[in-house]
């Protein structure tokens, strides 16, 4: 696969029934039955990704994409994995949370001889348990996790009715430093990250999570950066429903608007769709809600830089001061940029600049939507009276005359006016 648009979950045709997942911007990889062996096929290869539109980079992952395609079992399945290296140096496959075989684990010179270039190894085990799990190299891991190596493992449970949601979301979360005009990530960073990315994609190019009301929604996510990150989506409480770890007990699963998922875990959490609109979510580190994002910028805020941008601009005509009143207006500016790189802050909706970028995306809760229906619906309409409108002047009105003009009414001793209405500002 190579494209970066999310493709339709792949409902299972044989054996137990289960709500397919569905990876954001990516695929569930197809499988054959031989026997009462699952078989699937990896190919770890170099990759391009399309981190949004308008930047690439050059990775390494599994079957075309960075992260690789999601493979989807079920408990008691005898899984037979075929991975086939063609990388420029050798390479594993770690079953990150599986219980199995030692020799099955993945780790190169511990339990397994290195894959060599040009060869296929062979896992199988049979899945012991079901939950949220992912797959990763165990070889040159620094290097090869940092170029994006790696994918999400769900195991559905054997019944079919335990715990099951009417839709299911999966992400792993992935960090690169990649500089302006370049393609390839510095393998050796460890800190100062610039693309901070869901499934190596960074808003605005990350796809929405379309809910119908009313849905039980489950999202599942997985960190493999140098930080923890905390989760947070807007509009609902939910309860941490699963960790790579197995399943939390319903009666002990705790309710939370963020979980914090630190290096190494997976976390799931449920929620029932009752709230309609267009709820955002995204990881609560403001700077991973940025992208390119340089980590030498003096901070200007309060400096007056009228005379400096003068004499700059006698050099460079087109300059444009920034800064002096924050970075806001960054996300309105569509300035020139760099070759393959992306604005700080991005994004539009419809009330203007969204002003994010790395790990945001929305939750797209709608009424009526078809059970298999993902495709985006739009922005939400809003219902009359629910927005947020603008205060028509100031304390001092609350001494005047109440205003007749169209769509104006009190709110707290206040005039206001409702959007589309007439304003004397």
């Amino acid at each position: 696969m190579t494209e970066p648009t999310m493709q339709p979950p792949l409902v299972p045709t044989t054996g137990p029934d289960y709500q397919p997942v569905v990876t954001l911007n990516g695929w569930t990889l197809p499988w054959r039955m031989n026997g009462d062996w699952k078989e699937f096929h990896l190919v770890a290869e170099p990759v391009v990704r399309e981190f949004a539109p308008g930047m690439v980079g050059h990775l390494w992952g599994y079957n075309g994409q960075s992260p690789g395609p999601t493979i989807e079992a079920v408990e008691g399945d005898k899984v037979r994995l075929f991975v086939t290296n063609k990388l420029p140096e050798h390479t594993t496959i770690h079953w990150h949370g599986q219980l199995l075989p030692n020799g099955m684990d993945g780790v190169g010179g511990l339990t397994q001889p290195q894959i060599p270039v040009g060869k296929t190894f062979v896992y199988e085990f049979e899945l012991q348990k079901s939950g949220t799990f992912m797959y990763h190299p165990h070889a040159d891991e620094m290097v090869q996790m940092a170029m994006g190596m790696m994918g999400f493992f769900v195991v559905h449970p054997r019944d079919p009715a335990f715990r099951r949601v009417d839709r299911d979301f999966v992400f792993l979360l992935a960090a690169y430093d990649i500089d302006p005009g370049a393609y390839v990530p510095k393998v050796a960073e460890m800190t100062s990250f610039n693309m901070w990315t869901w499934n190596s994609r960074v808003f605005p190019g990350i796809d929405p999570l379309v809910v119908g009301k009313g849905d039980k929604t489950r999202i599942r996510f997985g960190n493999l950066t140098m930080t923890n990150h905390p989760i947070h989506m807007h509009g609902y409480d939910f309860k941490v429903s699963c960790t790579d770890g197995g399943w939390v007990p319903e009666a002990a699963a705790w309710p939370e608007v963020t979980i914090d998922c630190a290096v190494g875990q997976m976390r799931a959490f449920d929620f029932v769709a009752d709230r309609p609109g267009d709820w955002a979510i995204h990881c609560h580190k403001s700077h991973h809600t940025m992208n390119a994002m340089g980590h030498d910028v003096g901070n200007f805020i309060g400096v007056d830089k009228k005379a400096f941008a003068k004499q700059v601009r006698k050099l460079v005509p087109e300059y444009m001061p920034m800064g002096s009143a924050g970075m806001a207006d960054m996300g309105e500016m569509e300035m020139p940029l760099p070759d393959n790189t992306l604005p700080m802050m991005t994004g539009w909706g419809p009330f203007g600049a969204i002003e994010m970028g790395g790990m945001f995306s929305v939750v797209k809760v709608r009424e009526g939507l078809a059970a298999n229906d993902y495709k985006d619906p739009g922005w939400f309409n809003h219902p009359e009276g629910t927005v947020a409108f603008p205060w028509k002047g100031d304390e001092k009105n609350a001494e005047r005359a109440p205003s007749h003009e169209p769509g104006a009414r009190k709110v707290a001793e206040f005039d206001v006016v409702k959007p589309g209405a007439k304003s004397s500002h």
